[in-house]
């Protein structure tokens, strides 16, 4: 087996590949494009950081490729779509890709506790002006942190590193995450608080969410006007989750403070940009990560995952497959995408709140293992509401901290199809079920939404509306739809069994949906609801 190296990697973590027999190493960092191209035709696996972009050209060159290890969390530079597609005719299986996702957590939290430090003494003015002649502690006065309140948003892994440390260093800590319940916010020593009051409350405030179309610009012009006075920022999670004009207007009025950022909406930032002609906000070119330490786990950790599967086929920490046998991963991988799929779909109707997770397997599916399957449909499950950071490995601990009990269920019967997924998801208020089943082998199909049998294609824009079943309904929808210059591709109508009762109708469009659409739609009386929803 051959592994080719293209970016940097430490020491430690090339030594086991060439301790290993049965694997021969070529160590290429900064490769040239076609040096790159021309050794990963001979790869079996490839081995990267940030440096190398591993796009579509790069898997159709690589045709003996296996598996792609980034040493560290982000897969950016990886093109999963391109690693998902058949390479070639004698590679149908697709290409493993994994990632390191602990071995940095501890450095990035570290790195937030050092930004407020820093942040909260003005340690860089304080540089600046004794390296300038200027030896005045006037310059440098600034607060302690000791008593004060650390507003925390969002307490995933990283960000309960960050509450950990925080309560040792004496701070009052307060944890706003609409998917962690109060108790756990408890268990970890902080406070549970609402949004709008994390913001009106806290001294400092730092962010822990992942980008997505929920927490872009989280901290704009009117979030920021609402900020308690004198407030420090730091922001070491994702670029875009500040609108950063705002935040330099807020510093200039006084309202907030400063503000510490290892992240930017574009990096590196534009030389224009107002936040760094700034003495009160400390910029740092994205180290969250970048600590010998980290560099030396992240090294160990790919190479070890990597010399697992070439010789054992055993995956760890995949990003675009559950963790499976190489051996059954072609025949499961359907059902994988089924499960992701229904997943996926239920989190967008009933995207808040969830309590409880039933999963029915029934039918010939019983005879594959179906912890993998969980894993599979979690992720899509919780990768709606918590944005990238979500993956087969870590979607069941997600769930778990969150409180959200996940219960499997297996059933030799499958109600008429030779295989069923059943999700039924509980929240605070509602009960929706939805079942999928795969036709031939391939054909995956969502077949039940509650009540309501249908046969729905699970790919695209869909359109999910629940309307009482009367005339003329569906040739509103088509009217409004028409008018919008939304194309309708397909559609699937269901009702119960008498007319006039609800009907449930899944409509696939070629576009978007904009929200005023949506809201035209809800206004006819006949539709109770109507839901978007992308797969």
């Amino acid at each position: 087996m051959r592994v080719l190296v293209s970016d940097k990697l430490s020491v430690e973590g090339l030594r086991i590949f060439e301790e290993t027999e049965g694997i021969e190493v070529d160590y290429l960092p900064g490769a040239e494009r076609q040096e790159l191209l021309r050794h990963v035709a001979q790869a079996d696996a490839l081995v990267v950081r940030a440096g190398t972009q591993v796009d579509a050209e790069v898997f159709e060159a690589a045709t003996r490729l296996k598996v792609v290890g980034r040493a560290g969390i982000g897969v950016e530079n990886v093109d999963l779509a391109a690693a998902n597609r058949n390479l070639a005719a004698a590679n149908r299986k697709g290409v493993v890709v994994m990632n390191t996702p602990f071995g940095s957590a501890i450095t990035s939290a570290e790195h937030t506790l050092a930004m407020l430090l820093a942040l909260a003494r003005n340690i860089p003015a304080a540089d600046r002006a004794v390296k300038d002649g200027t030896w005045s502690r006037a310059v440098s006065a600034g607060v302690e942190i000791s008593g004060k309140v650390l507003g925390v948003i969002g307490a995933g892994k990283i960000g309960r590193l960050v509450i950990e440390r925080a309560v040792g260093l004496k701070m009052r800590v307060l944890v706003h995450d609409p998917y962690l319940s109060p108790e756990m916010v408890r268990q970890l020593g902080a406070e549970p608080e609402d949004f709008p009051r994390i913001l009106t409350r806290s001294d400092f405030l730092t962010l822990h969410v992942p980008l997505n179309s929920e927490t872009f610009q989280l901290l704009d012009e009117s979030n920021l006007s609402q900020i308690k006075p004198g407030c420090r920022i730091i922001n070491c999670a994702q670029g875009g989750l500040i609108d950063e004009a705002a935040l330099a207007r807020a510093i200039e009025a006084g309202r907030v403070a400063g503000a510490a950022l290892d992240v930017f909406a574009k990096e590196p930032p534009e030389p224009d940009n107002p936040l760094l002609k700034l003495d009160q906000v400390i910029c740092t070119p994205h180290i969250r990560t970048s600590s010998v330490d980290a560099q030396i786990n992240v090294s160990l950790q790919v190479a070890h995952q990597v010399v697992d599967f070439l010789l054992r086929g055993v995956i760890v920490n995949a990003l675009n497959v559950p963790c499976v046998s190489a051996e059954l991963l072609p025949v499961m991988r359907p059902y994988f995408e089924l499960a992701e799929k229904l997943g996926a779909f239920q989190a967008q109707l009933s995207p808040r709140g969830l309590k409880r997770v039933t999963i029915e397997y029934a039918g010939d599916i019983v005879d594959f293992p179906t912890a993998p399957m969980t894993m599979a449909l979690l992720k899509g499950l919780m990768a709606p509401l918590l944005g990238e950071v979500v993956n087969y490995v870590n979607a069941p601990h997600l769930a778990r901290e969150r409180g959200v009990a996940v219960v499997e269920v297996s059933n030799p019967s499958a109600e008429g199809y030779s295989n069923l997924i059943r999700l039924t998801v509980e929240t605070g208020e509602t009960r929706r079920v939805v079942a999928g089943a795969l036709f031939d082998g391939r054909d995956l199909r969502i077949v039940r939404i509650d009540d309501h049998q249908l046969e729905a294609m699970p790919e695209g824009h869909i359109l999910v509306l629940l309307n009482v079943d009367r005339p003329g309904v569906i040739g509103f929808i088509g009217q409004v739809l028409a008018e919008a210059d939304i194309n309708i591709a397909m559609m699937n109508l269901s009702r119960r069994t008498r007319r006039g009762g609800e009907a449930v109708s899944l409509i696939t469009v070629d576009s978007p949906v904009p929200e005023a659409v949506l809201a035209r739609l809800l206004g006819h009386e006949s539709i109770l609801s109507a839901v978007q929803v992308e797969l």
